[in-house]
């Protein structure tokens, strides 16, 4: 999840929640309070979602970390996590295949 970009696509759920709010309601208080509670979810819901992927990294790492994980790695399990160091990123040449 990129930060900035949640955060603009928030801003422009909650304007146009507000707005369609309004226009329901026809009550410029119900509509501000009813896009401060959409806001509290929706920030609610990107709080949990950065919680998993942290708990979904730790596990990876702790995986990786373990003596047998080596041995005990399936394919499966290698496709999703690399072992091309962040240095050598910028060095792949990029292509749409």
């Amino acid at each position: 999840m990129y930060a900035p970009r949640v955060f603009v696509s928030m801003t422009g759920v909650l304007i146009a929640f507000a707005v369609s709010a309004y226009f329901m309601t026809d009550s410029f208080y119900t509509a501000f309070i009813q896009t401060l509670i959409c806001a509290v979810i929706l920030q609610a819901g990107y709080f949990l979602g950065v919680l998993y992927l942290v708990h979904r990294e730790k596990k990876f790492r702790e995986e990786a970390a373990s003596p047998d994980a080596v041995s005990s790695k399936t394919s499966r399990e290698s496709s999703r996590r690399d072992t091309m160091r962040a240095d050598a990123a910028p060095n792949v040449p990029a292509s749409d295949t």
